[in-house]
């Protein structure tokens, strides 16, 4: 099954024929029965068709994915900071992978079709539940995303989890190291609040859903691995620094675990 998955999901008109029919029933509880802001989408216009990584806080398993596929495709078409009418997915923007955990994209279906659509599954290194420290990728999986990074873009939840302020996994500040990709920050907000878990599911319409790319990073990729994963926890506003900045980050915190 995984095999036959994986040849799919190298098939470009199979992936653009899911971004259509994911795309289509995603866009009205996007922008109709939640509102969408999106800003800094300046600082995708130049960027190489390869070897870039963008790193996001985590708040739904798919809906934050499908936001920014969303997000690629217009961008693709000139538009700037919005999504406007959908008919960027006459030919959606395919040159992009996600991070994901093996256990979660095993989970149903929809998840298999979403492998489908351009998933890059990782085993955790960590019992789910454990207070261990975390560690980083396994090798095979380490290959597999700078496979990737040679000829694509590549989203990944530092976090690994959907919980605010969690910490980062140290897999992350390794592929940024060894690979030397342009890492581009974003600050996701609101998709708690407007979806289940899963980001299938509607849990509170009219909520304001939140994207903010922030300009590429300087990075020295000759620092640590731990030392490039606290900037990248600080650009994507998840360190501990940010959690202590104010009461109403414990709100979000309490309310996600809901």
């Amino acid at each position: 099954m995984s095999s036959f998955t994986d040849r799919l999901k190298n098939i470009r008109f199979i992936r653009k024929l899911l971004y259509v029919v994911v795309g289509f029933f995603s866009y009205p509880g996007l922008v109709i029965v939640n509102k969408l802001k999106i800003s800094g989408t300046e600082h995708l216009r130049n960027l190489p068709k390869s070897n870039v990584l963008f790193v996001s806080n985590h708040q739904t398993y798919f809906a934050d994915v499908i936001t920014f596929l969303h997000i690629f495709c217009a961008v693709k078409w000139g538009k700037e900071d919005r999504l406007g009418l959908p008919y960027y997915l006459l030919n959606p923007f395919t040159n992009v992978y996600y991070v994901a955990a093996a256990e979660t994209m095993k989970g149903s279906w929809i998840s298999r079709l979403f492998t489908i659509a351009g998933a890059l599954t990782v085993k955790r290194t960590w019992a789910p539940g454990s207070k261990e420290t975390r560690k980083g990728l396994d090798t095979s999986d380490t290959r597999k995303i700078a496979r990737a990074l040679n000829e694509n873009w590549i989203i990944t939840f530092p976090q690994g989890t959907t919980k605010p302020f969690a910490p980062g996994r140290k897999g992350t500040g390794y592929i940024i190291k060894l690979n030397k990709p342009i890492v581009v920050p974003v600050v996701i907000n609101g998709f708690w609040r407007a979806f289940n878990k899963k980001g299938l599911k509607f849990k509170k319409k009219n909520t304001l859903l939140t994207v903010r790319f922030k300009e590429p990073m300087q990075i020295d990729y000759d620092a640590s691995a731990e030392e490039i994963l606290k900037q990248i926890m600080d650009a994507i506003e998840q360190s501990r620094e940010y959690m202590m900045k104010g009461a109403h980050h414990w709100g979000k915190a309490i309310g996600n675990e809901q």
